[in-house]
């Protein structure tokens, strides 16, 4: 039993889907007794505009001083509404150097980032959730703005490709048994039966679809999700890298996604 809090670094670009992913961010807090820590990285060239080191020096001064009360801004209501200590971190430099090394100073259990078009993500050839799967084994939540978390209120949650036994992770078996509603199972077979089942995955009642494997499988599973409003979909990524293809998941599964990993 983990008996401090979970670490829950939260990746953030502070553009217009921040709000959501903080409070999505919140809302999982809450639920496993979590503490928060945004990231915002800021590239000098995005910054500085003459090669003089002294107009350098003034511009990253002020950009210092307008990131901070922007993140304070995002930050600061959304702690006072639900009552939770909200720390922030920023940093000027490259990107994905930024992020690996702070990455490698928080330690964090959970990484969170907003899903963005993959245009918006692109990295060095790479984008930012793949890099952050490549470094982080722990868990990843990627939160999308459609049907989001919302603090203290009750979740939907949807497991996929899992059998009976929940990944074993502790605050996933949390997460199902703080849910009023019927744990929903998708899974990917031969044959598909998407007619609602009742089984029980860690003695939770739970409704079962079945999808035939194939081309459409994922989109199949992303219409029902939707359906069903689901808030937060578990994948466990160790398992699904033997099935489906997980940058298929994230790509064409429109719901926040909890990814165990390692």
């Amino acid at each position: 039993m983990k008996h401090n809090k979970y670490k829950i670094l939260v990746l953030s670009d502070l553009k217009k889907s921040a709000k959501s992913v903080l409070k999505s961010t919140v809302s999982l807090a809450k639920m496993i007794d979590g503490e928060i820590t945004l990231f915002h990285v800021i590239k000098p060239t995005d910054v500085v505009e003459r090669d003089s080191q002294l107009s350098a020096m003034r511009s990253i001064n002020k950009e210092h001083v307008v990131t901070n009360k922007n993140i304070e801004n995002l930050v600061m209501p959304i702690a006072k509404d639900f009552d939770l200590n909200i720390d922030y971190k920023f940093a000027f430099g490259n990107l994905k150097h930024e992020i690996e090394a702070y990455i490698d100073q928080y330690q964090p259990d959970i990484i969170v980032l907003g899903k963005r078009k993959p245009k918006a993500l692109k990295l060095t050839g790479d984008n930012l959730i793949d890099f952050v799967l490549k470094k982080h084994k722990g868990v990843i939540m990627i939160a999308t703005e459609e049907n989001s978390l919302q603090p203290n209120q009750d979740i939907s949650l949807g497991i996929l490709n899992q059998d009976k036994n929940v990944p074993n992770i502790n605050f996933v078996t949390e997460l199902i048994n703080q849910s009023q509603q019927p744990l929903k199972s998708f899974k990917v077979a031969n044959t598909s039966n998407t007619i609602q089942n009742v089984e029980t995955i860690s003695n939770k009642e739970t409704i079962e679809y079945v999808f035939e494997k194939g081309d459409n499988a994922i989109n199949n599973i992303s219409k029902y999700a939707s359906k069903n409003n689901i808030n937060l979909m578990c994948v466990d990524t160790i398992r699904q890298n033997k099935t489906i293809n997980v940058k298929d998941i994230i790509k064409k599964l429109n719901v926040s996604l909890l990814l165990t990993g390692e």
